[in-house]
């Protein structure tokens, strides 16, 4: 009878990954950098519109690393990946893939995007030169809650690099992107 039950639960599992995965259809192919540049002009357009000063505080970064359509999806085991592009005085300097896995109590997929922001040419220039940069180990992205207001306050942000998640529903809270590995790409 257990044994039933344990296939029934796989099977529904196995199903709904497979789902999951056809919902998704742009995460199975490497995008065109056009269409990487497409995406990350709508995020910053939409970052722009949502949060108070974000033209501002984008304008001082040293470099925008900017990941359109992050996928994520898991059945106990999880990943995520997304294509996006490093903009240095608004003009895109070379494009990058983020790709990270996860064990542990999950089901389900998620769609995010991710702007990370040096605000330091020392750690925009050690990115740059690494060959697949991992958060947490080759450098610290802290996550930036501007809470109910959705203002950025430059005078506050003090860290290196920082990072916004952007759901469907506008900025994420309490996320993390510790263990994220972001490599270049050839486009």
């Amino acid at each position: 009878m257990q044994v039933r039950r344990f296939t029934k639960t796989l099977v529904v599992a196995v199903c709904v990954c497979l789902a999951s995965m056809l919902m998704l259809p742009s995460a199975g192919h490497a995008k065109t950098a056009q269409e990487i540049d497409a995406g990350v002009n709508a995020v910053l357009d939409r970052f722009a519109t949502q949060v108070k000063n974000a033209n501002q505080f984008l304008q001082t970064a040293k470099g925008v690393l900017v990941f359109a359509g992050v996928f994520k999806a898991g059945i106990g085991i999880g990943g995520e990946y997304g294509e996006g592009a490093l903009r240095i005085g608004g003009k895109t300097a070379a494009y990058y893939s983020i790709g990270a896995a996860s064990i542990g109590l999950q089901l389900g997929a998620q769609k995010k995007d991710i702007i990370i922001v040096f605000l330091q040419e020392e750690a925009l220039k050690k990115f740059q030169v690494s060959q697949g940069w991992q958060v947490g180990v080759d450098g610290s992205v802290v996550i930036v809650d501007l809470g109910a207001g959705a203002s950025i306050d430059t005078t506050k942000i003090n860290q290196p690099v920082v990072g916004f998640v952007i759901g469907q529903k506008g900025l994420m809270y309490n996320l993390t992107l510790e263990g994220s590995k972001i490599s270049k790409l050839n486009k």
